[in-house]
């Protein structure tokens, strides 16, 4: 099992929603530099590929709590 493994390496669901959070914030980073630099349809695929992290993130954190509530 993939969170048992996780959970046995020292990841907790609190650093999945960190990385989450942080995701977010890359997403808005990478978008505001790329549209700077590049076109504007190039800096939306950039934000919209690193916002695609977040939900994984969540839902890893997620899996991780239920895992811990269950110790």
């Amino acid at each position: 099992m993939i969170v048992k493994k996780l959970h046995e390496a020292g990841l907790k669901s609190e650093h999945a929603y960190l990385a989450a959070v942080g995701s977010i914030g890359l997403s808005l980073a990478s978008w505001v530099t790329s549209s700077r630099s590049e076109s504007l349809e190039r800096a939306d695929r950039w934000g919209i590929f690193v916002g695609e992290w977040a939900p994984t993130f969540f839902a890893l954190g997620l899996a991780l709590a239920n895992y811990e509530d269950r110790e």
